[in-house]
C-alpha cells in the first residue's frame, strides 16, 4: 500500500525580476514543480518575458 502523507514534489510560481524593476503594466509569471527534497532553497531560473521580448531571471516568490 502506498505510503500517505506529503509528498516532495510542490508547485511553485516563477516571477521575473527585471520585469518589476522595469515598472511596466502587467507581470510575467510561470508555474511549475519542484522537489522540497533536493532544491529546499527558493528556484531562479531564466526563462522567456513575453512583454520584454527577451530571456530574463525568474525567482520563486511564495
Amino acid at each position: 500500500m502506498a505510503k500517505k502523507g506529503k509528498g516532495n514534489r510542490i508547485q511553485v510560481i516563477l516571477e521575473c525580476t527585471e520585469h518589476k524593476e522595469s515598472g511596466q503594466a502587467g507581470t510575467s509569471r510561470y508555474i511549475t514543480t519542484k522537489n522540497r527534497k533536493n532544491t529546499p532553497e527558493r528556484m531562479e531560473i531564466k526563462k522567456y518575458n513575453p512583454i520584454l521580448k527577451k530571456m530574463t531571471v525568474h525567482k520563486e516568490i511564495k
